[in-house]
C-alpha cells in the first residue's frame, strides 16, 4: 500500500491508528524472500522512483519483484534480450501497462496513468547509437511525471541539425536538457554553450579504438570549456534523467 493510501485509509476510518502506525513502519524498506529490499518510500523521500538493475539479475528473481511492487510505477533497467520479452509478456499478465522505449533494453510499468504533472526536459543524441541511453533518460523523466520533447541524430558530423531541435526546445520552455553522446562527446558542450537553461552531459560507450568505451566522450565533457555543463557516469541515462527532472520540477516551483 502507498504512503497516500495509508493516510487516506485512516483518514476514512478504514484502520486505526494503530494499524496506520504499524503500515508505516513497513512501508520504508519492503522485503522480498531474502532477495532484495524495496526502497518503496524513495519516491515520497527523493522524487525519484524505484530503479531495478536487471542486467545481473535471473529471470525469477525480476518476476518476483514485478509481482510483489507495491507502488504505482517501476522501472527496470538493462534487461537481459533473452528474457526481455518474457519480462513484457509477464507484466502485460499481471494487467501493467507499460512503455518499452525506442532500441532500449529498459521499461517503465505502471498501473495508474503516468500523466506529467510539471516540468519538461529535452534530450537530445548525437547519434543513433546513443538512443538507448537516452531512452533512459526519458523512461526516468516519465516515472516522474516529467514531460519531455526528443531530437535523435543531431551530432556535430552534420552540425546544422542541431539548430532546429534546440529551437524546438527553447520554443517550448524547457527547463533542461539531457545531450547523449558518444565517440568524443562534443555535442554537450555545443548545447551548453548555446543555451541558458542547465544542461546534463551523458557520455555514452559508443567508440572504438583509443578512448573507446564511453571515456574519451567522457573526459572531453569533465573539460568541457562552456561552464556549467554538468556530467553523470558513462552510460549514466537513468541518473540524467532523474536529476533533469528534479531540476525542470524545481524551476517550475520556484517560478510559482
Amino acid at each position: 500500500m502507498e504512503l497516500d493510501e495509508i493516510l487516506r485509509s485512516l483518514e476514512l476510518h478504514k484502520i486505526d491508528s494503530a494499524q496506520a502506525r504499524k503500515m508505516l513502519s513497513l512501508y520504508s524498506i519492503e522485503k522480498l524472500e531474502n532477495l532484495v529490499r524495496l526502497d518503496v518510500g524513495r519516491a515520497h523521500r527523493r522524487r525519484v522512483p524505484e530503479v531495478i538493475l536487471a542486467e545481473s539479475k535471473q529471470l525469477s528473481d525480476i518476476k518476483l519483484i514485478i509481482e510483489r511492487h507495491t507502488l504505482n510505477s517501476l522501472m527496470i533497467s538493462r534487461i537481459k534480450s533473452d528474457v526481455i520479452d518474457e519480462v513484457i509478456s509477464f507484466s502485460k499478465s499481471l494487467g501493467y501497462d507499460m512503455d518499452t522505449g525506442q532500441n532500449c533494453s529498459s521499461i517503465l510499468l505502471w498501473r495508474k496513468p503516468l500523466t506529467p504533472t510539471s516540468g519538461l526536459v529535452g534530450i537530445l543524441t548525437a547519434g543513433t547509437s546513443d538512443i538507448p541511453i537516452a531512452e533512459e533518460a526519458r523512461l526516468a523523466c516519465k516515472a516522474m511525471q516529467c514531460d519531455t520533447i526528443c531530437e535523435y541524430d543531431v551530432g556535430v558530423a552534420g552540425l546544422h541539425r542541431v539548430f532546429p531541435a534546440l529551437k524546438e526546445m527553447i520554443k517550448a520552455e524547457a527547463d533542461c536538457i539531457v545531450v547523449a553522446a558518444g565517440m568524443e562527446g562534443t555535442l554537450s558542450t555545443l548545447v551548453a554553450s548555446l543555451v541558458d537553461i542547465p544542461v546534463i552531459g551523458v557520455p555514452v560507450s559508443v567508440g572504438y579504438g583509443y578512448g573507446s568505451g564511453g571515456t574519451a566522450a567522457l573526459s572531453s565533457m569533465l573539460q568541457s570549456c562552456a561552464l556549467g555543463l554538468t556530467v553523470v557516469n558513462i552510460d549514466g541515462g537513468v541518473a540524467a534523467g532523474a536529476a533533469a527532472a528534479k531540476i525542470a520540477k524545481h524551476r517550475i516551483c520556484k517560478a510559482d
